[in-house]
């Protein structure tokens, strides 16, 4: 039997402000259990912080509130894809578990046991597929002892079933290893890639690594992709973590840089983004320049969500959630909220309701963690 874990009583957001500090003796330990918060609602938020940044778009003067908290005693949640029912698995990248969050409770579901931890890889994203109802399949993004890797399973009943590989042999480290998962428009898996600490095999169309690819569920390039034989879809990354499609269908992705400057791509089938050769703006002709760049300090990009005319980022060094407004196949208007008021902030996703789910990452050996640490944030943007 599947086992349920206990609900808990939501969090109101003022409770959540603040929640830097680490109390040792009260943080959860690796095996401890994790708990969702009920039915949240809105309650008033501490007040984010912005940077001074101008901003354009619709709603300028509308800031983004921390309205309560989906669950919390996580350990590194990395990924979150939603159901057709509206719930949620989430992986956590260090356990190799697979949580179903839904009705104010977290649910261990299966784990993904060939995901070897370490570092920066593990358990990273996950996608459901566009036909769930009649397939019920479900994809997840591991580092193994030997690769980095796509697995699909199916979902029934609770349970995860049996892990089959779909695309192996992308190259793997103990940093650099990209892992974010998502369906286009085009019902097309996409799939981000990191360098591998070889920044090498980021411009090299023979690699998958530095990569964004474009797969079918079944692992072959996509029709449509810049070569018939290859997955790759755009090369000269990093290590990208964010992946999100527009409401015109165009991907962008969230970068990190290394010394200097980390970046928002506009991403175009068959692009060049200038790794190693170039970071942040200024590349030679024949790469592309990215639509907003930012001291590494203030970001390490990560999760990206689009809503409303606006892509929302979390930055883990920056401990902020990032909003900029996307005019046209413009990315412009950047400002930073929440800075410093939960941690480090890994994955952002929009919520069937139109609401942000925001996790924290402050138990992945780079963090302060409080006690409620990690947490899914529910924010009203």
């Amino acid at each position: 039997m599947t086992p349920r874990l206990a609900p808990l009583l939501l969090v109101p957001a003022l409770a959540l402000a603040g929640c830097g500090g680490s109390d040792p003796a009260a943080e959860p330990e690796a095996g401890d259990t994790p708990s969702a918060s009920a039915s949240p609602s809105a309650s008033p938020s501490a007040s984010p912080s912005a940077s001074p940044s101008a901003s354009s778009g619709p709603s300028t003067s509308a800031r983004p509130r921390v309205v309560g908290t989906v669950a919390r005693g996580l350990q590194v949640p990395w990924g979150i894809a939603f159901l057709p029912d509206g719930s949620a698995l989430v992986t956590e990248r260090d356990t190799r578990r697979v949580l179903r969050v839904a009705d104010g409770e977290v649910t261990r579901v299966g784990s993904v046991e060939l995901a070897t931890p370490q570092g920066e890889g593990g358990l990273l994203g996950v996608a459901v597929s566009p036909s769930y109802d009649e397939d019920a399949r479900v994809f997840f993004y591991a580092t193994t002892a030997d690769d980095n890797r796509v697995v699909s399973t199916t979902f029934r009943d609770g349970r995860l079933g049996r892990m089959r590989p779909v695309l192996t042999g992308i190259p793997r480290n103990s940093y650099h290893d990209g892992g974010r998962l998502a369906f286009g428009p085009d019902d097309r898996l996409y799939v981000s890639t990191g360098d591998a600490g070889q920044p090498e095999l980021a411009p090299d169309r023979g690699s998958l690594a530095g990569k964004i690819l474009r797969i079918t569920q079944d692992g072959d390039p996509a029709p449509g992709n810049p070569d018939p034989g290859s997955p790759v879809w755009s090369r000269g990354h990093r290590n990208v973590q964010g992946l999100a499609f527009d409401d015109r269908g165009r991907l962008w992705a969230s970068e990190f840089g290394q010394d200097t400057w980390d970046e928002l791509n506009l991403i175009r089938k068959g692009g060049d983004y200038g790794w190693p050769g170039t970071e942040g703006r200024g590349g030679p002709a024949g790469t592309t320049d990215p639509q907003v760049q930012w001291a590494t300090d203030d970001n390490s990009p990560s999760g990206l969500a689009f809503r409303d005319g606006r892509l929302w980022m979390g930055a883990l060094a920056g401990e902020r959630l990032w909003r900029v407004d996307v005019d046209g196949a413009r990315a412009t208007g950047e400002r930073g909220f929440l800075v410093g008021d939960h941690g480090r902030v890994r994955t952002v996703v929009t919520a069937p309701d139109g609401r942000l789910w925001v996790t924290t990452s402050n138990r992945d050996g780079r963090g302060d963690p409080a006690p409620q640490d990690d947490r899914i944030l529910l924010v009203a943007p």
